[in-house]
């Protein structure tokens, strides 16, 4: 269903990027992933998989430009993006899923670091690459998000609220991309999922009802495929995907 297009996933060393990538590889992508510090990790993940490692930390201008610019260089093309790096709430509170604290508690520097990756990061990336596409007429744009309730949820700032700026750009953005090609839609588990962002501490009865992270790949592929041409500007929840 992919077979040919080239497809950025950042983030793409564990957890959703990771089974997102994946099944990209095996509907035939170009898949390039990223990761903004964990070199070792994405080169063995990338290895794995069959795809392409680039270190980058999508909050700098810089490096966004450099990815681009070297997938461009390699594959002649960007067909696919999907704006998944992300800094969670362990970075805040490392136990906020049985712990949460008040906003007051929270380190501002990392306070920033949150929003710099989460809404910051998803900006640039997107900005980068949607030029080229558009100039294209065809591009991809998935952006990755969680349950509105999760936005809202107390002890779960500036995570959620990073989000609730995710879907507000995704709407916006999805509306002025309409007609030339590139599409933009949102897609999220439909709840807790077993990541790198879940707290090694959980108690296990709270882990074992955790997502698997693979059920993001089916809705992710078709929303990267050709056939999703008439799709822009909506949210897909995965744990409920079922394309007949």
């Amino acid at each position: 269903m992919l077979r040919g297009k080239v497809a950025i996933v950042t983030g793409g060393g564990r957890g959703i990027g990771k089974a997102i990538a994946a099944a990209f590889v095996r509907e035939g992508a170009n898949v390039i992933v990223t990761a903004a510090r964990e070199r070792r990790e994405i080169e063995s993940v990338a290895s794995e998989i069959g795809a392409t490692a680039f270190q980058a930390d999508v909050s700098k201008r810089d490096d966004v430009r450099t990815l681009a610019d070297s997938v461009l260089s390699r594959f002649g093309s960007i067909d696919v993006l999907v704006n998944n790096a992300g800094r969670g709430m362990k970075f805040v509170n490392p136990n906020f899923m049985t712990d949460p604290r008040p906003f007051w508690e929270a380190d501002p520097d990392v306070w920033r670091m949150v929003i710099d990756t989460n809404v910051i990061g998803v900006f640039l990336m997107t900005r980068e690459v949607v030029p080229h596409m558009i100039s294209r007429g065809f591009g991809r744009i998935i952006n990755i998000s969680m349950n509105y309730e999760t936005m809202k949820r107390s002890g779960f700032s500036p995570y959620g609220p990073s989000k609730a700026a995710l879907e507000s750009m995704s709407t916006i953005w999805s509306r002025e991309l309409e007609g030339t090609g590139v599409t933009l839609n949102v897609l999220l588990p439909g709840g807790a999922t077993d990541t790198g962002m879940i707290p090694d501490t959980l108690p296990e009865s709270m882990r074992a009802k955790l997502i698997d992270p693979a059920v993001m790949g089916p809705p992710a592929v078709f929303l990267a495929s050709d056939e999703s041409a008439h799709v822009n500007g909506q949210r897909f929840i995965a744990i409920e995907w079922n394309r007949k």
